[in-house]
């Protein structure tokens, strides 16, 4: 019992009435870095290559335990120029978690700023809208591509097609998908809730476990998700099958119903959408 109580004295009391402020802030700082590490290692190639960097860092751990001259000479030397060539090597993936980074704004001031910008009446208007022309298309299985705009600016890819900047409406965006307009190859942006450009070519993903039967477009719908937090809505020119990517996973077989419950909980904060409802209850 001495022998535990010398152990909790020594060690656990002696550090916890060292523990401060600015550690606990430490701890925080570094809790946020590894979880943005995980996100941006999760589901990347980049996973699988850390993996291996972990192995070779105990193989040069162990080779300098154990004496091992010749193979710790050259595994101190891969560490000098590898590292500089992996960051070479993945520097689109790096610059995308960096954006990612940028854009992620604290969730209160987010939903500040879609309360002010927009009235829920107004988004509710504009999601019937889509999904109206998304269903139509679907069932006449005509080819589309809609990506939804938020915090990340995708100027870049507006400058490849042909800004419109006109009011969104369902009629619009079926003519803009229908087989025989010029635009119809392209994917339409929408920004802040207005039909701003259509025609436009997105980046195609590289993920290799992609099922062979999508598309081009279902690859550009998951490659424009990957690089950025736009909602990207599919419909296949083959099945008229409705799918959804965001954050790099595409999710199929959507319905109006389903669509316009998913839009409306991605666009529309928690709060304002309760009280919006609870409001047509009560009327």
């Amino acid at each position: 019992m001495t022998a535990i109580l010398n152990f909790l004295e020594l060690h656990v009391w002696r550090f916890l009435r060292e523990f401060s402020l600015v550690d606990v802030l430490d701890i925080l700082l570094l809790s946020v870095f590894l979880f943005f590490v995980y996100q941006f290692l999760r589901d990347r190639r980049a996973g699988k290559l850390m993996i291996g960097l972990g192995l070779i860092s105990l193989l040069l751990i162990v080779s300098s335990l154990i004496g091992m001259n010749a193979v710790n000479y050259i595994l101190r030397h891969f560490y000098q120029i590898g590292l500089l060539a992996i960051l070479i090597v993945f520097q689109p993936e790096l610059r995308t978690a960096l954006e990612k980074v940028g854009n992620t704004p604290i969730t209160g001031l987010k939903e500040w700023v879609s309360d002010s910008s927009r009235d829920v009446k107004t988004i509710l208007s504009d999601v019937d809208a889509i999904c109206d022309a998304v269903c139509d298309m679907a069932r006449n299985k005509t080819g589309a591509l809609i990506v939804i705009e938020r915090q990340t600016k995708l100027g870049e890819y507006i400058k490849s097609g042909v800004t419109i900047n006109a009011q969104l409406s369902s009629f619009l965006l079926r003519n803009i998908f229908f087989n025989k307009a010029p635009l119809h190859d392209g994917a339409v942006i929408i920004r802040n809730f207005r039909l701003f450009a259509a025609g436009c070519f997105l980046p195609l993903s590289t993920k290799d476990d992609i099922v062979k039967s999508l598309g081009t477009r279902h690859r550009a719908a998951i490659g424009m998700s990957e690089n950025s937090d736009a909602i990207v809505i599919v419909v296949s020119e083959e099945t008229g099958t409705i799918s959804v990517a965001l954050d790099g996973v595409l999710k199929r077989d959507y319905n109006y119903g389903t669509l316009k419950q998913f839009l409306l909980g991605q666009l529309v904060p928690a709060n304002r959408h309760h009280n919006h409802l609870r409001h047509n209850d009560k009327a």
